[in-house]
This record gives C-alpha cells, structure tokens and sequence, in this order.
C-alpha cells in the first residue's frame, strides 16, 4: 500500500473518530438534558417564560348595625424577598433602609426555610413610601428584592373595639399544614374576635395573573393578553349589630378604667355594645407586629389583652338577687306579701351576716328596692343548693353563652357536687348558702352572662343567643344574608316577674340604691351589686335595662377596683341607655324621612 492511500485511510479514521464522539457527547447531553435533569430544566423553562402570580383578595370590611363603617381596607406597600435571586451582601444596607434591627432580615429568611426558593417572603408590611422610591431607583442593585401594593385593616373610623374586632396574622407553618390548599406562605388569617369566627366569610378566594418574564425574572408582557387570568374574589362584607354611637360612647366611658360592658337588645340577642377595658391599639396589628410590641402588652399589669367581658369572672354581687327573689316567687315560698323584719343582719348558728342597713318590715319589692342582705339570707336557706344552681343555669349561668366570640369562660355556678368535690361529701353546712344569696361566695360570672340575664328578666324569659354580626352582604347586589342564632326561653310566671321588675324599677325610680341616674325622660330598671375583691377595692356592677314599659336595651357594667355600683358602674350604665335610645331615634326618624 502506498503512503499515500495510507494517510488518506488514517484520516478517515480519524474523521469518523471524532463524528463518533462528537456524535456521542451529543447523545449523552441529550440523554442528561431530556432524561436525567428533565425535571429541572422544565422548571427553569417555565421560569423563564410564564410565572403565575397570586392575587390576593380583599378582606370582607365591617359595617354598624345602620350600615357605618367600622373597619374597611386600604392600600399598603409591603417589601418581600425572592430568595433564590436575593444576594446577602446587601442585606445590612437594606435593613438600614428599612429602619430594623441587624438580623430581622435572616431571622425571617430562617423561619421561612423550607419553601420553595423562588417563593417570595414578605419582610416587612407597611413600608414607608420613601423606601418604595429608593427600591425603584436602586433596582439594579437590589436581585430578589421588590415592593408589592397590598391590603391591611384601615381602623381609622373612630371606634377601637379591639377586642370585638380581633386581629389577623401571618399564618404560621402549623396552620399551613391544617388549612392545606386554602393558604399558603404570606397569607394573613384571622386569630381573634369576629376576624377568627367569620374568617371563612372574610378571607375572600384568590385569583392570578400570569406574566412573561425573562431570565432574571423580570416582568416583560402579559401572558395572552390576560385572557387566562382569573380575578380575585373579596371577602365577604359583615353588618354587626354594633351601634357606632353606643359603642363609641362605652369606649370613652371606660377610658382609664379597668372593666367591661356589654350592652344588647333584650328582644333579639343584638349586641349593641361591647367593651373590655383596657384596650390595646389594634392599628398596631395592621402591620407586621414586632416581638417587643407584644411582649410588652403581655407584660402590662392590667392585661390589655385579655377580654374581661367574656373571660373575666367575678361574683356577681346583688346583681343577682332578682334571681334568688324570682325562685323564692316560682316556688310558693314567698309571695309579694311575704316580709323579713330587717335589724342589721340575719343570725344563722354562731355567727351575724350583717346587712348593709336596717331596712325593717320588707317584703321582696322592698328588699330588691334597698338591696338587703337580710332578706335574700333567709330566702335562700329557704330555697336550697341545688335549686338555686338549677335555675341559675336556666338564666345562662355557668356555661358559654356561645357568643360568636373567639373566647368565653363558663363561670361558676355551685351546687352539692360542687361542694362536695370541693369541701369533701358532706364537709360543708348549708351556711355556704348564705353568700351565695346575695351573689358572693364561689358563684362567678362573666359580664356577657350578665347582660344576656338582664335580657331574659327585660323580656320575660325570652331572649336569643347573644351575637355581635347580624349577617353579611352577597358580592352581586349587596343584599344581607342573616345568621342563625338559637332562641332561648325560661320558663317564667309572667305576673311574678313583674313583682321582681317592679322591684328594679324602684331602684332608680324610687329610694333606692340608685336613683342617683333617675331620668324625667325614660324609665330604667336596674340593680346595684358589689363584688368583693380580696386583692383590694371592690368592683362596682350594675345591671338595667330601659325602657321600663317596652325594653328595647339590657346593660351589664363592671368596673374593678373602684368600690360601689352606683356610684361608678350605674352611671355609665345610664349614659350608654341614653345614647344608644337617642340614636336609634335618630335613626328611625332618618329612615321614615327616607321612605317619603
């Protein structure tokens, strides 16, 4: 063979060599990209062609009962971080753009770990438009970093109502997991009062838009023209039962104070108005809420926090006489007639329980009129334990009322089982008996549990489950949808209720303890109490509801510390009485000017 057919078979050789390999890197690339990393360059395709964005639905807002606005919605910046595009180097400069703490960027990057990368953490909710504008002019050197237009809770209508209202947070990895395809990372969820009740109704369903984007994730067009976006549905809107004028008025009246009220209508259940004092600012909760912020209201001594007109017990003092008298009435062991001659105290055994008075020959009416011990000590010797507790529980006491709340204590009310477990069998004397007959001893109650009992004595035993929202409003032509709620009646004598009512009535229209707040114009009906308090000052109660002849509000105060109902809790019983009749005066005068 010649040299040169030689070279030209060696360069064959070598020519299909290099085909071959060529020829099998390409298949092994190909094998690699379609087989072994299919998964991940199909992500990193749709990266950088359609990337879906969630558009979050407005809250549903919270109208009054007359159709005022108590907490709407409003715009807000709030900056997030996409982690797989953000560079670290940058965060101290961007935490002193945003005025926080070394650390609060990483120590929210860290809690958030888990999610997908290119998932957006939001870092910081209602940032100032100042820092907007230096995220715009500093975009090129700020990777993952960007500024969304989101809605957070507008309380700038004049009512705090913090703890009716509740508060919504960033839901946690826990709720996460429950709610699994409801939520996902950055969605807010109601946690207290009406926000957590009705968060089903609130929370609206989302919708998306979906956008081109290059490489860098940047926005560069729509997808289609929009034409495959699904738009967002809003919450639901909720009509309270709330008056602005009433609870405006109750939130003024307890400002320095510590205690609650609860003020409703006697024929419905309504909530009228709702105050547990003190309050916290609830615009606080509109943001991201730091650690110190609510460490400091866990810390505060008078535990703004904590709802004093559900959770709160106490005993309920001479509030509850009218309960012990309409026993005595039911059950034939007295009558209207029936009198107790008063010299300062009844002697049970060894021992005086003394009266705050010497009332003299007093019948019930008299004995409810001046409030004496002396009286009710006898009665319910008379009436007995057990009797007592099973009535008392027929008016609501010690149980949850199940008011659309996110939190109620039941209260106690106690009977021979109680004391038994207590005492041990047979360990205690009917001597208990005598404190519980005028609302003292173990018996407790919550404020809410008061007001509903002020109803059912207002209107004869009938009344329905205490509620604070009416219903909410179709997204179409806004129409109200009302919610359920169970009635609740007590088997009462109508005509011994009103010896009992009389009684009430006297108190403010008569001498009695609290003709203080008489009015020439309408005609209330209630009852002065004094729950003691070991750790100091008494709390001062009072209970009423007006008018008399047609009861249209039942109100139950309760203010700690300060010593005696009428001179502290009654009047603001009275001005609440007054405001929310003059309103819903008003009101009625509005809407019959409106129909013609």
């Amino acid at each position: 063979m010649s040299n040169q057919t030689f070279h030209t078979v060696d360069r064959r050789k070598i020519i299909f060599s290099i085909i071959l390999i060529f020829f099998a890197v390409s298949v092994f690339q190909l094998f690699k990209m379609q087989i072994l990393e299919q998964v991940t360059y199909v992500e990193k395709s749709s990266e950088n062609s359609v990337r879906k964005i969630t558009l979050k639905p407005p809250r549903g807002i919270f109208f009054d009962r007359n159709f005022q606005i108590l907490v709407s919605n409003k715009p807000s910046y709030s900056l997030q971080i996409i982690p797989a595009n953000y560079n670290n180097a940058i965060t101290p400069m961007l935490e002193k753009v945003l005025n926080v703490n070394e650390g609060y960027i990483n120590n929210i990057l860290e809690k958030k770990s888990g999610y997908s990368r290119y998932l957006p953490r939001r870092i910081k909710r209602g940032i100032d438009f100042n820092v907007v504008t230096w995220i715009e002019e500093n975009r090129e050197f700020l990777p993952g970093v960007e500024y969304v237009v989101e809605m957070q809770r507008d309380y700038s209508f004049g009512i705090n109502g913090a703890h009716v209202f509740g508060y919504t947070r960033e839901i946690n990895r826990s709720q996460l997991e429950k709610y699994k395809g409801i939520y996902s990372l950055g969605d807010y969820i109601g946690i207290k009062g009406i926000e957590k009740t009705y968060e089903t109704y609130l929370r609206g369903v989302k919708g998306y838009r979906l956008v081109i984007v290059n490489s860098e994730q940047k926005i560069i067009g729509s997808f289609e023209d929009g034409k495959k976006d699904k738009q967002p549905l809003k919450g639901f809107d909720l009509v309270l039962t709330l008056d602005w004028e009433t609870q405006k008025k109750a939130e003024q009246l307890f400002k320095n104070k510590s205690g609650s009220l609860v003020a409703l209508n006697p024929k419905n259940g309504e909530i009228l108005a709702f105050v547990s004092a003190p309050q916290y600012d609830i615009s606080k909760f509109s943001t991201v809420i730091s650690k110190d912020f609510i460490q400091q209201l866990r810390n505060d001594p008078r535990k703004p926090l904590f709802n004093r007109a559900t959770t709160s017990i106490y005993p309920p003092g001479s509030t509850l006489k009218m309960l012990v008298a309409l026993i005595g009435l039911e059950s034939g062991i007295i009558n209207r007639y029936s009198t107790v001659n008063c010299k300062g105290g009844y002697q049970y055994g060894n021992r005086f329980f003394r009266c705050h008075g010497v009332h003299g020959i007093t019948n019930v009416e008299k004995a409810i009129e001046h409030s004496c011990n002396t009286f009710f000590y006898k009665l319910i010797l008379d009436i007995g334990l057990d009797k007592f507790a099973n009535v008392a529980r027929q008016f609501g006491f010690g149980k949850k009322t199940g008011v659309d709340l996110s939190e109620e204590a039941k209260g106690i009310v106690p009977d021979s089982k109680y004391y038994n477990k207590v005492y041990g069998k047979n360990k205690w004397s009917r001597g208990n008996l005598l404190s519980l007959g005028i609302g003292q001893g173990e018996f407790s109650v919550t404020t809410l549990q008061l007001a509903q009992y002020t109803a059912l004595l207002a209107n004869n035993g009938k009344t329905v489950q205490p509620h604070i929202v009416r219903g909410y409003l179709t997204r179409d032509v806004q129409e109200l949808i009302p919610f359920e709620f169970k009635e609740i009646n007590v088997p009462v004598d109508e005509e011994k209720l009103q010896i009992v009512k009389r009684g009430m009535y006297k108190v403010v229209n008569g001498e009695g303890t609290a003709k203080n707040i008489k009015l020439p114009d309408i005609k209330i009906a209630g009852k002065t109490g004094t729950s003691q308090n070991p750790h100091g000052k008494d709390h001062a109660l009072f209970v009423a509801f007006a008018p008399y002849d047609d009861p249209q509000i039942a109100v139950a105060v309760m203010v700690e510390n300060v010593g005696f109902g009428s001179s502290h809790a009654a009047p603001i019983a009275q001005k609440i009485i007054q405001t929310y009749l003059k309103s819903e005066h008003e009101n009625k005068l509005q809407e019959a000017l409106s129909l013609k």
